[in-house]
């Protein structure tokens, strides 16, 4: 992409893994955390990269950015995560340039969601961005891009059915207890992690199983009690997780961390236990089904929950792709016109300093010359000549060639 101006590097890249090819225990290893996140960007900064986009979600983990090579976010992302080089190469794929562009509407737009629809990713997007520039690497290119992707992802909503129902992965764990536990509005329920999947799975929880038993723990206590506060619902402090394991029937683990919060040691309730994992990396450690009596249900398995709901939002696929073409078509057509930004900027500044000049000429020769309304009027001429001008660049099929006569008809020198 060096002809259209946008950053310093030749290519724009897409690297990554997702739930297609990489299991729960990979993606794990490829999780970034918000501290995570930052040293990346820190480090990319520090490298030159000038645009630079990361995500990182139970689904998957990646990397959007401007670079030399590909290896150079590689690198970035196996440097500060617990993946190396080789388990990358062994799930992981790359896009450039186009096709790195329309992988990301579909992944920004829930057609590359686990559960078909499913437009948490949006939000994780529009984050990744904030970061970004924070941090000074959201040039106009990921800047326009990401705004793009939200605008199809708001008409999906809006136009198709593809997201009707309450399917999620937070109601996928909630449609698993209803199918398999019975009266499960008597049950003890623990919810641990009040982050966005713990929220929504607490309202679903209310919602659907009439169950008002639900027992909430956060690291941070308040944020738990902002959650209960609303559904009227009981907080603990961190500290009593086990205590509260022993009262629960049901156990569903969100907490976002970076390692197991949940292990077969802090578990000594005899009575059938259900323990729902929604966390990436796993938060609950493997050693729990040593437990005769302890059922464990990871993400990925309930991400495999197929209804009818599902089936129904199939049909609205073509109408979505229908609507990702016509921003994307809009965006590259956006993009195209960089490819003469800087040829328009110095036609209106080689046109300014004519106009400098003659006002000038004119203001010595006229007497009582009015300054202020030769400025006004030259402006608009000029800002009509350069609308003129972009916009037969805009329509040309030919703009290099119309680019290289403007040049050479004004004597534009070191356009950049």
């Amino acid at each position: 992409m060096e002809h259209y101006n946008i950053s310093k590097h030749n290519s724009f890249y897409t690297v990554g893994l997702s739930y297609k090819k990489a299991d729960a225990e990979i993606r794990g290893k490829f999780s970034l955390d918000n501290e995570s996140k930052k040293a990346l960007l820190t480090q990319a900064k520090s490298a030159g990269i000038d645009g630079i986009l990361v995500t990182s979600t139970c689904n998957r983990t990646e990397i959007h950015g401007f670079a030399q090579h590909p290896f150079q976010l590689i690198q970035l992302l196996c440097g500060n995560s617990l993946g190396t080089v080789e388990e990358f190469q062994k799930v992981a794929y790359v896009y450039k340039n186009y096709d790195a562009i329309f992988h990301l509407f579909r992944v920004g737009t829930g057609l590359d969601s686990q559960i078909l629809g499913d437009f948490e990713i949006i939000s994780q997007l529009k984050q990744s961005f904030y970061l970004s520039r924070k941090y000074g690497l959201a040039n106009p290119f990921i800047e326009r891009l990401v705004n793009s992707v939200i605008q199809a992802s708001k008409r999906i909503k809006n136009e198709t059915d593809i997201s009707s129902g309450a399917t999620s992965v937070s109601f996928a764990s909630v449609q698993y207890i209803l199918n398999n536990v019975e009266n499960v509005s008597n049950k003890n329920i623990l919810l641990f992690g009040t982050g966005k999947i713990g929220r929504n799975t607490c309202e679903n929880l209310i919602k659907h199983t009439k169950n008002n038993h639900i027992t909430l723990i956060n690291r941070t206590k308040d944020k738990a009690e902002k959650v209960a506060g609303k559904f009227n619902l009981t907080v603990k402090d961190y500290c009593d997780l086990q205590a509260e394991i022993l009262n629960s029937d049901i156990i569903i683990v969100a907490t976002g961390a970076q390692h197991a919060t949940i292990s077969k040691d802090l578990i000594h309730t005899k009575k059938p236990l259900l323990i729902l994992d929604l966390s990436i990396p796993k938060n609950v450690s493997d050693d729990v089904i040593d437990l005769d009596n302890v059922t464990l249900v990871h993400l990925d398995h309930l991400s495999q929950i197929t209804d009818e709901t599902l089936e129904k939002r199939k049909e609205f696929i073509p109408q979505a792709e229908v609507i990702i073409t016509e921003v994307k078509d809009e965006f590259i057509k956006w993009l195209e016109t960089r490819k003469f930004a800087p040829t328009i900027k110095a036609l209106k500044k080689k046109l300014k300093n004519l106009k400098d000049a003659e006002i000038d000429f004119q203001r010595k020769k006229i007497e009582g010359f009015n300054n202020e309304q030769a400025e006004i009027i030259s402006n608009r001429i000029i800002q009509k000549i350069t609308t003129q001008f972009a916009n037969h660049l805009k329509d040309n099929s030919n703009s290099d060639e119309s680019i290289e006569l403007i040049k050479k008809v004004f004597q534009l020198e070191n356009v950049k």
